[in-house]
């Protein structure tokens, strides 16, 4: 018989876990991590330079500091899987003022996602920037990781159910805490890989650069994680030492 208190904590557990899980899947699956806030364009050469860039962002290969630059200039966001530009829908490139945007996207492959980062975007010669390369796989495998471990805590807490045992719970807990730290260590690595990559490209002139709320999304779901880890935990510790207690007066 499980008292009523610990019942308590497993059930409001289960519902922040559902929240962080929810919350970690909608941030991966969506681009608004960092988006860019670029000037009206003026005059025909920098819309057939505009022109240029994005084709190259959709058509072209693979290149950091094309899809920068793109970025930069046509009001990007960018995501741990997507990377898209607002670019006018039906008129042809800004040449009505009120054409109703679209907003157009390209994903990163899982190739991509592995391809090195070098010291200048663009020059294969100034060398890999190990530090930007490895923060960027961080920031792709980390949030897998921690879908992983909550899915492993569901299995293992869907088997102690039918087995009618707490005893899984410390570790359930643990899953939790090690899912939640791995989603913190993703929004840090992606902060601190965004703050590289604007010290080796600086942003053009009256482009501004801001955080979205799938980032939010994300940094949200890890304490919501660390708090079911925590009230598993209690729990777990808790129904320990009273089963504890009981099986000593019993014997005595």
């Amino acid at each position: 018989m499980v008292d009523n208190r610990y019942a308590t904590a497993l059930v409001i557990a289960c519902v922040l876990s559902i929240l962080a899980t929810v919350y970690l899947s909608v941030a991966i699956g969506t681009q608004h991590w960092y988006q860019y806030s670029s000037p009206t364009v003026r005059g025909e050469a920098n819309v057939s330079e505009l022109r240029s860039l994005y084709e190259e962002f959709m058509d072209g290969e693979f290149d950091e500091k094309t899809y920068s630059d793109t970025l930069f200039r046509l009001n990007g966001t960018v995501g741990l899987w997507w990377r898209c530009v607002l670019v006018p829908a039906n008129a042809p490139w800004y040449k009505d003022p009120d054409a109703k945007m679209s907003l157009e996207c390209r994903s990163f492959t899982v190739t991509q996602q592995f391809t090195p980062k070098y010291k200048e975007p663009g020059n294969h010669n100034s060398g890999e920037d190990m530090v930007r390369t490895y923060l960027w796989r961080c920031q792709f495998l980390l949030p897998l990781v921690s879908l992983g471990l909550v899915v492993l805590a569901g299995l293992t807490g869907f088997c102690a159910c039918l087995c009618q045992s707490l005893a899984p719970t410390l570790g359930i807990g643990v899953l939790h805490l090690l899912a939640g730290l791995c989603t913190l260590a993703t929004v840090c690595c992606y902060l601190a890989g965004m703050d590289l990559l604007h010290r080796v490209s600086m942003l053009p002139d009256k482009v501004d650069g801001s955080l979205g709320w799938s980032l939010y999304l994300a940094l949200i779901s890890s304490p919501l994680h660390m708090m079911a880890a925590a009230l598993l935990v209690w729990a777990a510790r808790s129904h320990s030492q009273n089963y504890y207690r009981m099986t000593a007066y019993r014997v005595a």
